[in-house]
Order: C-alpha cells, then sequence, then structure tokens
C-alpha cells in the first residue's frame, strides 16, 4: 500500500513544502489552529516535533516551544489524540520527529501501532544511529510506517548506502552542522550531499535544519531538493505570540506562501 507521504511526492510541484511544529505548542488547542492554518496556506507535509526533556538536536527556538508545550501538558497520549484531531479535518501526510526514550518507555511496537492508528505516516527518531535503528524500523515496516533517517555531511558514503537500505518515505537530508535553528547562508557541503544522495536512491531527498528563508528554500529548490522542511522560523513565530494568543497565524501563513513560492521560481 502506498503511503501519503509517497503519494505527496508522486503527485507532482516538487519541491514539496514540509512545515515543522511542536506538538502542543503553546497549548493543545492552539496547536492545532496552527496546523490549520498551515494546512490552509498550502503546506504539503506537517511534521510534529514531540518535546522531550533533554532534546539534543534541537536548537534554542524548538527548546523554548518544547518546554512551553511541556508545561501545558503535552505527553505521548495528547501528541497522538493531537493527529487523531487533524486527521479529522485532512488526508495531509503527517510525520512524528522524536526521541528514542519516548518510543522505548511505551514500548517501540505500541509506540508505531498508535502511531498509526492516529494517522501518522512517518516516524523520525532523532538520536538513533544506524546501529540501533533495527528494532525502530522494523516496528515501522509493522505498523505500516514509514521509518525517516538521516544523513549528514560527515556520513560516510558506505554508511550512506546502509541508511538508504532502511530508509521510508524520504531521506532527510541534515543540511548544517549542529542543532536546528535559522543560518543565515546554506553550506556548500549542503547542495554537495544533496546532489550525492539523489545519484544513489530514488527516494525523495528533503534537507532540513537552518532553512529559514525564501531565497534558501529558493537555492535547494535550483539544487533538486524534492522537499525543503522549514521549522524554527515558523515556531520563532508561535513563541512571540504565544502570550498575546493572536496574530500568529497570519504571519505564519504569509511565510508559508512565500516559501511554496520560492519552491516553485526555479
Amino acid at each position: 500500500m502506498t503511503s501519503r507521504i509517497t503519494e505527496a511526492f508522486c503527485a507532482g510541484g516538487r519541491p514539496l513544502l514540509v512545515a515543522c511544529t511542536v506538538a502542543g505548542d503553546p497549548s493543545f488547542d492552539e496547536c492545532i489552529s496552527i496546523v490549520r492554518e498551515l494546512v490552509r496556506s498550502g503546506t504539503d507535509i506537517i511534521e510534529l516535533v514531540m518535546p522531550f526533556s533533554d532534546p539534543v538536536a534541537d536548537g534554542p527556538v524548538i527548546q523554548q516551544a518544547g518546554a512551553r508545550a511541556l508545561a501545558s501538558g503535552m505527553n505521548t497520549d495528547r501528541l497522538f489524540a493531537l493527529i487523531r484531531e487533524v486527521r479529522k479535518e485532512t488526508g495531509i501526510p503527517i510525520i512524528i520527529m522524536t526521541y528514542a526514550n519516548i518510543a522505548i518507555q511505551r514500548g517501540i511496537e505500541e509506540f508505531y501501532q498508535d502511531a498509526a492508528l492516529a494517522g501518522a505516516d512517518g516516524v523520525v527518531i532523532a538520536d538513533v544511529p544506524l546501529e540501533e535503528a533495527d528494532p525502530f524500523c522494523a516496528a515501522a515496516g509493522r505498523a505500516g510506517v514509514d521509518p525517516i533517517l538521516f544523513v549528514s555531511q560527515t556520513t560516510s558514503p558506505e554508511r550512506i548506502d546502509k541508511i538508504l537500505s532502511k530508509a521510508g518515505g524520504f531521506v532527510y537530508l541534515v543540511a548544517v552542522m549542529g542543532v536546528t535553528g535559522t543560518r543565515d547562508e546554506i553550506a556548500p557541503d549542503a547542495i554537495a550531499l544533496l546532489k550525492r544522495i539523489k545519484q544513489r536512491t530514488s527516494l525523495p531527498v528533503v534537507p532540513g535544519f537552518g532553512i529559514s528563508t525564501p531565497e534558501q528554500v529558493r537555492c535547494y529548490a535550483e539544487a533538486g531538493a524534492d522537499g525543503v522542511i522549514v521549522g524554527s522560523a515558523l515556531v520563532r513565530i508561535i513563541g512571540e505570540h504565544s502570550f498575546q494568543k493572536a496574530g500568529a497565524g497570519s504571519e505564519i501563513g504569509t511565510l508559508v506562501k512565500r516559501m511554496k513560492i520560492s519552491s516553485h521560481e526555479t
């Protein structure tokens, strides 16, 4: 059975826009409203980050959002409840970004089964190396969920091939060295890596980390990216308005539309 993620990439109009936000930030209900705005504005895939107490892959903006979400009561059960609510309104692909401890605490099999039942289409485990990925990838396969894996600028060619043999949905290209967060420029090595990966797999290749401007989106589109992931730039808007309870929606919608326009100006 073809996954929603695969269908989205096969539908044309590449590169797709993957919009990342933190589940439950700044609250359960407001997060649902934010996802609605992302979908309404043209987002192709939603990435929901499950807040975690030790988010080693996340920069300050995502960390602060995670703290807000945890303070509002977000947990794994509520993550799946949030996805179920979103799924009532849209068939857009939804992926979960999380950490190994969260899946292990629930039980790896149960985590992936519950994710699938809620309506998630893919899962990214940010801190699981290739050598420890088999139980997660196997559970994903049994649940019908795409196991989305990372490739970075420091990944050797031999290791890339092993990762590609296990990956599903798309390849998540870590476009910067370090944690998530906005960057002013694109590293030439990221473009070179994108082109190398494209030569080695038929899976879509989607850069993330550090992408925050329409110009950066356009650059990746011109280099052949199948999608781009935008996170911190969106989450920052949410943080700036979290105490005002208004204003974030229109700014988020405007940014998404600008990113979408740039992705197709190649």
